[in-house]
């Protein structure tokens, strides 16, 4: 998959730093290896009832990192009263933790503050302690291709939300916009809609 960045409190730059570089090139190489073939292979095997292709991106993410040694679901606070899912990382792996952010557009600013709780001190005791942010999102375009439902925040509305959040949003972070696939589209059929892949060209 292709995609596009955004840098806030000079994430990017931090990211060519030797405690972050070898980390973050393998999150970006297992992103780029992601090909429009994977994605509709795995909508088709393990997800073919859904409306969009989030859940296939979701699970060839969850797959590579995996295999390279991120840690799935991680806790971001040691304490039995926050194990919950919302106070769990999607990945994370030595000073960076991720966050793969396709749901509702109201839960935006939080998807932006769990990476924020990983890397700050807390009154809680933590479990993960990283220092580079990294959130997921789907592009405009992703969105509108990929058959992601209208609600769905994206990365450049979550672009917006960086300025005005300056201060809360107080570690290094990194947005990363997936663009929309370059042979096909998602179309709806049935009811409720599941996705069904038209390939570009063929319209």
């Amino acid at each position: 998959m292709k995609f596009r960045t955004i840098s806030h409190r000079f994430g990017e730059a931090i990211t060519a730093e030797p405690e972050f570089r070898s980390d973050w090139l393998e999150l970006l190489s297992v992103i780029e290896s992601i090909s429009d073939d994977d994605i509709q292979k795995e909508h088709s095997m393990n997800t073919p009832n859904r409306k969009s292709i989030s859940m296939a991106i979701n699970n060839l993410l969850k797959s590579r990192l995996v295999q390279k040694g991120w840690v799935s679901e991680s806790a971001i606070f040691n304490d039995p009263d926050y194990l919950q899912a919302r106070w769990r990382l999607d990945f994370s792996k030595n000073n960076i933790s991720v966050e793969v952010a396709f749901n509702h557009g109201e839960a935006t600013a939080w998807n932006l503050m769990k990476p924020v709780l990983a890397s700050e001190l807390n009154h809680v005791e933590k479990e993960v302690q990283t220092r580079l942010g990294v959130v997921i999102m789907a592009t405009e375009e992703m969105k509108r291709a990929g058959g992601f439902d209208g609600a769905v925040g994206t990365f450049e509305k979550a672009g917006r939300y960086l300025k005005p959040l300056q201060n809360q949003l107080s570690c290094p972070m990194v947005l990363i916009g997936l663009e929309a696939p370059e042979s096909f589209v998602v179309e709806h059929e049935g009811k409720p809609k599941r996705a069904i892949f038209v390939n570009i060209g063929d319209e």
